[in-house]
C-alpha cells in the first residue's frame, strides 16, 4: 500500500503526485519547500517514496535506485491510491528529477483514461552528467498529456541551451529557473536568489494546473 505524506488544503484547487529523485526521498529539503509553497497556493501535493527508497528508510541496505523504467508500476499502484483521496480539483503527477521521468512513462495512459489531467516534471533529467550524446527523450517526442518542465538554465542533466533545440512536442510548456542548477539553485554572483527560484517555480506550477 502506498505511503503519502500530504499537504495542501482538503478543498485544493489541484491535486499534484509528488515522487522524488534518485538520491533523496520524499523529506528532503527540496521536497518539503515545494509543498509548502504549493500548499500556500491552493494546491494539495501528496509525497511518496519508491520501495527501495523505502527500504532505506527502515534500515534496509543502501541500494542504487534501479532503473527509471522498471518503477513504472509502483507509480501506477501510486496513482490508484490517490485517486481515492482526491476530493477536489483535478489530479496531476510528476516529480523531482527521476520521479518525474518515471510519471512521463505513464501521464498518457492515465490522460487517455481521464484520470490525471497534467503532467509536472521539476529538474527533468533529460541526459546524465557530462554525457549529452545520452538523450532520454524518446518517449517524450509523442506525449500528448499537457506537460510542464520545470527547469535551470544551467541544469546538468539539460541546460536551456540544450533543451530548447530538442524537436519536444507542443504539449510541452517550459518555466526556466534563473541560473539554475538541478535543485533550481543560482550561483550566488547571479543575482538571483534559490527563495526566489523556488517561489517562481511554485507560481508557475499553480498557474499551470488552475488552467
Amino acid at each position: 500500500m502506498t505511503e503519502f505524506l500530504s499537504s495542501g488544503p482538503g478543498d485544493a484547487t489541484a491535486t499534484l503526485l509528488l515522487a522524488h529523485g534518485a538520491g533523496a526521498g520524499m523529506e528532503s529539503l527540496f521536497m518539503v519547500q515545494m509543498a509548502q509553497l504549493l500548499a500556500e497556493r491552493a494546491v494539495r501535493t501528496l509525497r511518496f517514496e519508491f520501495g527501495y527508497m523505502a527500504a532505506r528508510r527502515d534500515g534496509g541496505k543502501r541500494r542504487p535506485p534501479p532503473k527509471a523504467e522498471s518503477l513504472a508500476g509502483e507509480y501506477r499502484a501510486a496513482v490508484a491510491a490517490a485517486r481515492k483521496t482526491v476530493r477536489s480539483g483535478p489530479l496531476a503527477i510528476g516529480g523531482k528529477s527521476m520521479g518525474g521521468r518515471v510519471a512521463s512513462f505513464i501521464a498518457d495512459e492515465f490522460f487517455a483514461a481521464g484520470e490525471v489531467q497534467n503532467l509536472v516534471c521539476i529538474g527533468y533529467p533529460f541526459h546524465p552528467p557530462n554525457k549529452p550524446e545520452q538523450l532520454r527523450t524518446a518517449h517524450l517526442l509523442a506525449l500528448a498529456c499537457p506537460t510542464l518542465i520545470v527547469q535551470g538554465d544551467r541544469d546538468p542533466f539539460g541546460t536551456r541551451g540544450e533543451v530548447e533545440s530538442y524537436p519536444l512536442p507542443a504539449s510541452i510548456m517550459f518555466h526556466w529557473a534563473d541560473d539554475g542548477d538541478h535543485d533550481l539553485g543560482p550561483r550566488g554572483a547571479s543575482g538571483f536568489t534559490r527563495k526566489g527560484n523556488l517561489t517562481a517555480a511554485a507560481d508557475a506550477i499553480a498557474a499551470f494546473l488552475a488552467r
